[in-house]
């Protein structure tokens, strides 16, 4: 019974031998290929902060909460939805410590869809006297389609140039028969921070009246690179 299994086990990996072999054995040609577009991004995370030491004390955090949340919907933005609260605080330790006014302070994440409403909300607040904006980050909400777009004409691009180098040796191009994705998807989706372009910063003309201000965001590079093999035939 053991030499029958041990015969079988040797039969199995001369086929599975043999199958690697002639898969080895076909003629093959191998190409990479890497294509990337530019996309404007149309998810923008402002972080806000408000907070009482902006006014000196004058005016609590509450006003400047509810003042904030006005302003912002005069502008058309839904706060319930496109405004999350990062985070609470105040300064008790130094209350205590020194005696000095608690000053309390808010963080929120604002989300909004567009460089120009951007610039109206920096101006916005700027008015009701919070300025401490920044930009978090920027994403291209539509990035895992476009790079299934671009997952496709990678690989016909690398089809491309495999026909174009056996062409000349009068060889034809055959079925993919090795296709791999390089890329991470993850660091794809978003843009970096110090993208953000101000220009024509809000200027006065006469108190609490502000130009218009106009920001550019860099634009997201979305890029593939697949690798194939394909036979020849």
């Amino acid at each position: 019974m053991k030499k029958i299994t041990i015969l079988f086990l040797i039969l199995l990996s001369v086929k599975s031998f043999s199958q690697t072999k002639n898969f080895i054995d076909l003629p093959y040609i191998e190409t990479s290929a890497k294509v990337d577009t530019l996309v404007i991004p149309d998810r923008i995370y402002l972080n806000i902060l408000i907070t009482e030491k902006d006014t000196k004390g004058k005016i609590s955090v509450e006003e400047l909460e509810n003042k904030m949340n006005e302003k912002l919907k005069s502008l058309g933005i839904a706060t319930e939805k496109q405004l999350t609260l990062n985070d609470i605080s105040s300064n008790y330790k130094k209350y205590f410590l020194k005696q000095q006014d608690i000053q309390k302070s808010k963080n929120y994440t604002l989300t909004i869809y567009s460089a120009k409403v951007a610039g109206k909300v920096i101006v916005g607040l700027e008015e009701i006297e919070i300025s401490n904006v920044t930009l978090e980050k920027t994403e291209y909400s539509k990035a895992e389609e476009m790079i299934l777009t671009l997952k496709s004409k990678a690989i016909l691009k690398a089809k491309n140039q495999a026909i174009a180098m056996t062409k000349p040796l009068n060889q034809k191009v055959g079925n993919a028969i090795y296709i791999s994705d390089y890329n991470n998807i993850s660091n794809l989706l978003s843009g970096r921070v110090a993208g953000i372009q101000i220009r024509g910063m809000a200027s006065l003309k006469e108190k609490d009246s502000f130009e218009p201000i106009e920001i550019e965001f860099e634009k997201i590079k979305i890029e593939r690179e697949v690798k194939a093999t394909f036979k020849l035939e």
